[in-house]
């Protein structure tokens, strides 16, 4: 049986990777930063007990990915998501950027997903799948500014992007691929009602191309549907 964990799995994305994961018959390693407030994603391990486990994780909280390496110690981690992020309410134009809600994001949005793969490096790379998915934004990609404004959210995921491309440099060695996802514009919280697809359509593709990764894909940025997203 593989495992998953999963960051930010108390709504959107976040929790339809554990809906989907659980149904597929995984161990599922699900972050929440309120569990007792996460009330679907409890449900959902209620209906998977034993094979949902939900744990409290605020990811700006470097002490606590401490802790929870710590308390998930000697187990295999064939899948870490890093899905947890955050849209700032920041102004999008430049004139009015909040420098300590950047900070927050960058904490969030880029630091997190470097703590979580230093701490649980071991482990990814004592699985089968050996795999590590950062999810990111087509807002992180150079080539595709082309509208400007969302300053603190595009830097902080064109930041994030680069983390992930050095990780698939740093962890070849222990076989680990690292991949970077756009997850399309998806209906959820920080997606909005506009959006294009569901969090039911991101995921299930983002498996798919998961399903069918090779060493030889570490390091690309690849939208939900395989295609690859220009950086």
């Amino acid at each position: 049986m593989q495992t998953v964990l999963i960051t930010g799995s108390n709504r959107g994305v976040g929790l339809e990777f554990c809906k989907q994961y659980a149904a597929d018959g995984w161990q599922v390693i699900a972050c929440s930063r309120f569990p007792a407030h996460s009330d679907m994603l409890n449900e959902l391990a209620a209906a998977h007990p034993g094979r949902v486990r939900v744990h409290a994780l605020d990811v700006g909280n470097h002490a606590q990915i401490d802790q929870l390496a710590q308390s998930l110690h000697g187990e295999s981690i064939d899948l870490l998501i890093n899905n947890a992020g955050i849209y700032t309410k920041s102004p999008a134009v430049f004139q009015g950027s909040d420098y300590e809600a950047w900070m927050q994001a960058f904490r969030i949005n880029t630091l997190a997903p470097l703590k979580m793969a230093q701490v649980f490096a071991a482990q990814i790379a004592k699985s089968k799948k050996k795999t590590l998915v950062t999810i990111s934004s087509m807002m992180g990609s150079l080539a595709d500014n082309t509208s400007g404004g969302s300053i603190v959210y595009r830097s902080s995921k064109a930041a994030v992007n680069m983390v992930a491309k050095t990780l698939a440099i740093d962890l070849q060695p222990a076989g680990i691929t690292s991949v970077i996802f756009h997850p399309g514009w998806v209906k959820t919280d920080m997606g909005g009602p506009k959006a294009l697809i569901t969090p039911t359509e991101s995921v299930a593709g983002m498996r798919k191309v998961i399903n069918g990764l090779t060493p030889a894909d570490s390091g690309k940025f690849l939208a939900y549907d395989g295609r690859i997203v220009p950086w």
